[in-house]
């Protein structure tokens, strides 16, 4: 079984990230250590792992008023692709062993894809602003 195409996992992740709302940025936040152990588990997640954090970072800031430059529509697909990720009934069910995490890859995948200048301006911010916070 091969890994989903990439039409596949862009009709996951709008499904997804169409349905996000306000709340679901919250449940995300709440349920952050579990989407990690599931990332760290091993398998086709694992190398998402850095990036993931900076996707929670990105979020819980966002939730938190602090850093309001980016779309809804990037905060959106971020939201989705770990609401996704969270799922473990989704397109290719967790629970096969070797092939469960292949889809939730892919949706992370391409949404790291769509969202990466967002996070790289995020990650910039991000060091500017405790670089400030150092030195007050």
């Amino acid at each position: 079984m091969a890994a989903i195409s990439q039409e596949r996992a862009r009709e996951e992740l709008d499904r997804e990230s169409s349905k996000v709302n306000r709340d679901d940025i919250e449940t995300l936040l709440e349920r952050q250590k579990k989407i990690e152990a599931k990332v760290q588990a091993g398998g086709k997640l694992e190398r998402f792992s850095t990036d993931i954090r900076l996707m929670f970072s990105l979020l819980r800031d966002y939730w938190n008023g602090r850093y309001r430059q980016i779309p809804w529509k990037s905060v959106a697909a971020i939201a989705g692709a770990l609401l996704y990720v969270l799922n473990p009934l989704d397109l290719i069910p967790d629970v096969l062993i070797g092939f469960g995490l292949l889809d939730d890859a892919g949706v992370v995948a391409l949404c790291l894809k769509m969202v990466e200048s967002d996070l790289h301006r995020y990650a910039a911010w991000k060091e500017l602003d405790a670089e400030a916070a150092a030195r007050a």
